[in-house]
């Protein structure tokens, strides 16, 4: 079973280094990315955040782990509802919300697991949505073209990098 665990982790770190390899770029070097682009994007990372932690609230036993997980499903509903209300403002319509090629991978990942295994693969995991969400959040708050969305990176940004530290410690 610790082979299981073991290669669970291994994979997803392999999946996910391609997306960490392309966020590690600073946000000041980020190109701007239009409303809607970033919208999207945002979604799709929150959408992300609150599948993999309903995932993980099935089967984790470790405290430390299920706090995190329902702390990302309040903290992500609420970024959500956020950028909507911001992408109205700026005249965007948000589209519904879809997982990206990367992280449907990676909540299928989370599927196969169980127990230890899926907490360690969702640890993992969120430390590389979370390096790729704050890159987009700094990214659109210093590049972004529309007010009322760059206010509300602005307003994330903090959020998703003390999640980033939170889960460094775990």
């Amino acid at each position: 079973m610790k082979a299981l665990s073991s290669f669970a982790v291994a994979a997803t770190v392999l999946i996910a280094s391609p997306v960490m390899a392309q966020t590690m770029a600073s946000p000041a070097m980020a190109q701007a990315v239009a409303p809607r682009d970033y919208v999207a994007k945002a979604g799709a990372s929150d959408l992300y955040e609150r599948t993999s932690s309903k995932l993980v609230l099935e089967t984790t036993r470790d405290a430390k782990v299920r706090q995190f997980a329902q702390m990302m499903i309040k903290d992500h509903t609420k970024s959500t509802n956020d950028v909507k209300t911001a992408a109205k403002q700026s005249s965007v319509t948000p589209p519904p919300p879809m997982l990206e090629p990367d992280q449907s991978q990676m909540v299928a990942e989370l599927r196969k697991t169980r127990g230890v295994a899926r907490d360690q693969a969702y640890i993992a995991q969120q430390k590389v949505a979370h390096q790729k969400a704050l890159a987009l959040h700094q990214g659109y708050a210093q590049a972004g073209t529309a007010a009322p969305l760059k206010a509300v990176a602005a307003q994330t940004a903090p959020v998703v990098q003390h999640h980033l530290e939170m889960l460094n410690g775990m």
